[in-house]
Protein backbone atom coordinates (compact mmCIF):
# COMPACT_ATOMS: atom_id res chain seq x y z
CA UNK A 1 0.00 0.00 0.00
CA UNK A 2 1.45 3.38 -1.00
CA UNK A 3 1.64 6.35 1.34
CA UNK A 4 -1.30 8.05 -0.38
CA UNK A 5 -3.38 4.87 -0.10
CA UNK A 6 -2.57 4.63 3.61
CA UNK A 7 -3.62 8.23 4.19
CA UNK A 8 -6.85 7.64 2.28
CA UNK A 9 -7.53 4.46 4.26
CA UNK A 10 -6.95 6.29 7.57
CA UNK A 11 -9.31 9.08 6.50
CA UNK A 12 -11.97 6.51 5.60
CA UNK A 13 -11.48 4.89 9.03
CA UNK A 14 -11.87 8.27 10.73
CA UNK A 15 -15.13 8.91 8.88
CA UNK A 16 -16.59 5.43 9.36
CA UNK A 17 -15.32 4.48 12.83
CA UNK A 18 -15.13 7.87 14.54
CA UNK A 19 -17.76 9.87 12.67
CA UNK A 20 -15.37 12.60 11.56
CA UNK A 21 -16.42 14.98 8.81
CA UNK A 22 -15.28 18.17 7.10
CA UNK A 23 -17.22 20.04 9.82
CA UNK A 24 -15.22 18.19 12.50
CA UNK A 25 -12.00 19.23 10.72
CA UNK A 26 -13.14 22.87 10.63
CA UNK A 27 -13.59 22.84 14.41
CA UNK A 28 -9.83 22.52 14.88
CA UNK A 29 -7.62 25.59 14.87
CA UNK A 30 -4.68 25.50 12.47
CA UNK A 31 -2.49 26.76 15.33
CA UNK A 32 -2.94 23.44 17.15
CA UNK A 33 -0.13 20.96 17.14
CA UNK A 34 -0.71 17.82 15.12
CA UNK A 35 1.30 14.75 14.18
CA UNK A 36 2.35 13.89 10.65
CA UNK A 37 4.47 11.23 8.97
CA UNK A 38 8.12 12.05 8.42
CA UNK A 39 10.88 10.21 6.61
CA UNK A 40 14.35 9.64 8.02
CA UNK A 41 15.63 11.65 5.07
CA UNK A 42 13.52 14.62 6.22
CA UNK A 43 14.26 14.16 9.93
CA UNK A 44 18.06 13.86 9.68
CA UNK A 45 18.83 17.43 8.51
CA UNK A 46 16.21 18.78 10.92
CA UNK A 47 18.00 17.10 13.83
CA UNK A 48 21.33 18.45 12.57
CA UNK A 49 19.99 22.00 12.68
CA UNK A 50 17.80 21.89 15.80
CA UNK A 51 19.13 19.34 18.30
CA UNK A 52 21.17 21.07 21.01
CA UNK A 53 23.71 18.34 21.75
CA UNK A 54 23.74 15.44 19.30
CA UNK A 55 23.23 16.50 15.68
CA UNK A 56 24.19 13.14 14.13
CA UNK A 57 22.05 10.03 14.31
CA UNK A 58 22.69 6.33 13.70
CA UNK A 59 20.37 3.33 13.61
CA UNK A 60 17.20 5.20 12.66
CA UNK A 61 14.19 3.13 11.59
CA UNK A 62 11.30 5.62 11.40
CA UNK A 63 10.34 9.17 12.30
CA UNK A 64 7.34 11.30 13.14
CA UNK A 65 6.94 15.06 13.09
CA UNK A 66 4.77 17.54 14.91
CA UNK A 67 3.42 20.43 12.83
CA UNK A 68 1.78 23.75 13.57
CA UNK A 69 -0.03 25.63 10.81
CA UNK A 70 1.38 23.17 8.28
CA UNK A 71 5.03 23.74 9.27
CA UNK A 72 7.25 21.23 11.03
CA UNK A 73 8.18 22.38 14.54
CA UNK A 74 9.72 19.12 15.78
CA UNK A 75 10.71 15.55 14.92
CA UNK A 76 11.35 12.33 16.80
CA UNK A 77 13.34 9.39 15.46
CA UNK A 78 12.99 5.80 16.65
CA UNK A 79 15.53 3.10 15.95
CA UNK A 80 17.73 0.42 17.39
CA UNK A 81 18.89 0.57 21.01
CA UNK A 82 22.04 -0.99 22.45
CA UNK A 83 22.63 -4.53 21.20
CA UNK A 84 21.50 -6.30 24.38
CA UNK A 85 18.13 -4.51 24.35
CA UNK A 86 17.73 -5.04 20.60
CA UNK A 87 17.89 -8.80 21.12
CA UNK A 88 14.97 -8.46 23.54
CA UNK A 89 12.65 -6.66 21.12
CA UNK A 90 13.16 -3.17 22.54
CA UNK A 91 13.29 -0.05 20.37
CA UNK A 92 14.70 3.36 21.32
CA UNK A 93 13.68 6.97 20.79
CA UNK A 94 17.04 8.10 19.45
CA UNK A 95 16.34 11.82 19.15
CA UNK A 96 13.64 14.39 19.76
CA UNK A 97 14.41 17.81 18.28
CA UNK A 98 11.87 20.62 18.68
CA UNK A 99 12.09 24.34 18.01
CA UNK A 100 12.21 26.51 21.13
CA UNK A 101 8.86 27.91 22.22
CA UNK A 102 6.68 24.97 21.15
CA UNK A 103 4.87 23.90 24.34
CA UNK A 104 3.76 20.27 24.48
CA UNK A 105 5.51 19.33 21.23
CA UNK A 106 8.10 17.06 22.90
CA UNK A 107 5.45 15.30 24.98
CA UNK A 108 3.32 14.82 21.88
CA UNK A 109 6.24 13.24 20.04
CA UNK A 110 7.18 10.91 22.92
CA UNK A 111 3.55 9.81 23.19
CA UNK A 112 3.31 9.18 19.44
CA UNK A 113 6.53 7.15 19.42
CA UNK A 114 5.30 5.09 22.35
CA UNK A 115 1.94 4.29 20.75
CA UNK A 116 3.52 3.46 17.38
CA UNK A 117 6.23 1.19 18.84
CA UNK A 118 3.63 -0.68 20.88
CA UNK A 119 1.37 -1.06 17.83
CA UNK A 120 4.33 -2.42 15.85
CA UNK A 121 4.83 -5.18 18.41
CA UNK A 122 7.93 -3.90 20.20
CA UNK A 123 8.39 -5.44 23.63
CA UNK A 124 9.64 -2.16 25.03
CA UNK A 125 10.69 1.39 24.20
CA UNK A 126 13.54 3.22 25.89
CA UNK A 127 15.14 6.65 25.65
CA UNK A 128 17.91 8.46 27.45
CA UNK A 129 18.41 12.04 28.63
CA UNK A 130 21.47 13.90 29.83
CA UNK A 131 21.83 14.60 33.53
CA UNK A 132 21.06 18.31 33.04
CA UNK A 133 17.71 17.49 31.40
CA UNK A 134 14.83 17.09 33.87
CA UNK A 135 12.62 14.80 31.76
CA UNK A 136 9.55 17.02 32.05
CA UNK A 137 8.16 16.01 28.65
CA UNK A 138 8.75 12.34 29.36
CA UNK A 139 6.92 12.55 32.68
CA UNK A 140 4.09 14.49 31.02
CA UNK A 141 3.64 11.71 28.46
CA UNK A 142 3.66 8.98 31.11
CA UNK A 143 7.17 7.58 30.71
CA UNK A 144 8.75 5.85 33.71
CA UNK A 145 12.14 6.75 35.13
CA UNK A 146 14.56 3.82 34.99
CA UNK A 147 17.61 5.22 36.81
CA UNK A 148 21.08 6.18 35.62
CA UNK A 149 23.12 4.21 33.11
CA UNK A 150 26.75 3.38 33.78
CA UNK A 151 27.95 5.75 31.04
CA UNK A 152 31.36 5.21 29.51
CA UNK A 153 32.86 4.62 26.12
CA UNK A 154 31.62 2.24 23.44
CA UNK A 155 35.05 1.13 22.20
CA UNK A 156 36.32 -2.31 23.21
CA UNK A 157 39.63 -4.04 22.48
CA UNK A 158 37.84 -6.22 19.94
CA UNK A 159 36.03 -3.34 18.17
CA UNK A 160 37.09 0.29 17.91
CA UNK A 161 34.44 3.03 18.17
CA UNK A 162 34.77 6.79 18.00
CA UNK A 163 34.96 8.41 21.45
CA UNK A 164 31.54 9.27 22.88
CA UNK A 165 30.64 12.96 22.81
CA UNK A 166 29.03 12.63 26.24
CA UNK A 167 30.38 9.56 28.07
CA UNK A 168 28.83 10.44 31.44
CA UNK A 169 25.88 8.38 32.77
CA UNK A 170 22.44 9.19 31.30
CA UNK A 171 18.94 9.02 32.70
CA UNK A 172 17.06 5.99 31.32
CA UNK A 173 13.30 6.27 30.63
CA UNK A 174 10.83 3.53 29.67
CA UNK A 175 7.55 3.91 27.80
CA UNK A 176 4.68 3.28 30.24
CA UNK A 177 3.55 0.00 28.66
CA UNK A 178 7.10 -1.36 28.94
CA UNK A 179 7.20 -1.34 32.76
CA UNK A 180 5.87 -4.88 33.44
CA UNK A 181 8.19 -6.39 30.84
CA UNK A 182 11.35 -4.64 31.98
CA UNK A 183 11.67 -6.80 35.08
CA UNK A 184 11.42 -9.92 32.94
CA UNK A 185 13.84 -8.55 30.36
CA UNK A 186 16.43 -7.56 32.95
CA UNK A 187 16.05 -10.81 34.89
CA UNK A 188 16.91 -12.86 31.87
Amino acid sequence: MSGIERIAAERLRQIEAEGWSARHDDDHDLQELSLAPCTIKQATPWIGQVHRKLPRIQGAMWAVQVVRDGDCVGVAVVGWPARMLMKKGVLAVLRVAVLEGQPNACSMLYGACSRAAKAMGARGLVTYTHQDEPGTSLRASGWLYGGLTDGGEHSRPSRFRQPALFPEPKHRWWAPWTAPEITKLEDG
